[in-house]
């Protein structure tokens, strides 16, 4: 009990705290979506759905209960009434809530956890206004289309804080043959990775992995004595001579993204490193075509 207390008032300090800073976020998500010029919308497709979609001509291997039989009798032609295939506008996102992403390696840049927010409700404004239902992975907030949905992607994001150092994707509510994106700096155990995406692939799921890193990860400027402690405090390693383990950081930091890569491919998933001294916009731009292309 006397460690249980206190672990869950800070959670409900930092998910409070995220509450109030979401809404500003989705502000900048919206200008950054804005700054997004995007072609007429291509992914709709046909096939089991409730929503109306198109009329096209019935050709050989029609079954007369597809004719509709109202819209064929004002023409000499008979039509099938097609109806969208959902599964395929549906999106899932999973935002890694684990302390290791509120890492920031300079006061004045953002948290790798408000960049893949921003990121994520970027490209949730985007897919909504094409039509598409968008959501959470998990119970937090279900696939739904319309602007209403951003709120309800918010209040998820906000209610999602968990106490682990490293986080692992949740898979659980991604519908068969949609598609998921998982944002995460992937520091954690790859075997989480690798079991989540087994998982999706199985379901016939598609998406794209965002490696979200801070600068400092990226290029390990620190010499001397330096202590390296986990943002959970879980971890902690002191040293003298910092700058002698960089070589062998950047190897296994290489050797992390070759292996994310390797299993995205083999998923038929994309994968993209983005670091928060990047451009929001074009990994927003990289992420919008990488779910293009693996409808």
């Amino acid at each position: 009990m006397t460690q249980t207390a206190p672990l869950s008032i800070e959670m409900r300090a930092r998910a409070e705290s995220l509450g109030e800073a979401l809404p500003a976020l989705l502000a900048q998500a919206e200008h950054l979506a804005a700054t997004v010029i995007l072609g007429e919308h291509g992914r709709r497709r046909a096939g089991m759905g409730d929503e109306f979609w198109q009329y096209r001509m019935a050709h050989a291997g029609d079954s007369a209960s597809q004719i509709d039989w109202r819209r064929s009798a004002r023409s000499d032609q008979h039509f099938v009434r097609e109806r969208e295939w959902q599964a395929a506008q549906t999106v899932s996102l999973w935002v890694d809530p684990a302390r290791s992403m509120q890492f920031s390696g300079d006061a004045g840049r953002s948290t790798k956890a408000d960049r893949a927010q921003l990121l994520a409700l970027a490209l949730s404004v985007l897919l909504l206004r094409g039509g598409e239902r968008v959501g959470l992975t998990g119970e937090a907030a279900r696939p739904r289309a319309g602007r209403a949905q951003l709120l309800h992607l918010i209040d998820g994001m906000a209610a999602r804080q968990d106490a682990a150092d490293y986080g692992a994707p949740e898979v659980s509510g991604l519908t068969s043959h949609s598609r998921a994106v998982f944002l995460s700096d992937f520091l954690g155990d790859p075997e989480e990775v690798e079991t989540a995406l087994g998982m999706a692939s199985d379901r016939g799921v598609r998406g794209a992995l965002v490696q979200i890193l801070d600068p400092a990860e990226e290029e390990f400027p620190f010499d001397g004595r330096t202590i390296f402690e986990s943002m959970g405090g879980s971890l902690r390693h002191e040293t003298l001579r910092a700058g002698d383990l960089r070589a062998r950081y950047l190897d296994r930091l290489a050797a992390r993204k070759a292996r994310l890569e390797t299993l995205a491919r083999a998923s038929g998933w994309h994968y993209l490193c983005h670091h928060t001294g990047q451009s929001a916009q074009s990994a927003l731009l990289w992420l919008y075509a990488a779910l293009e292309r693996g409808r």
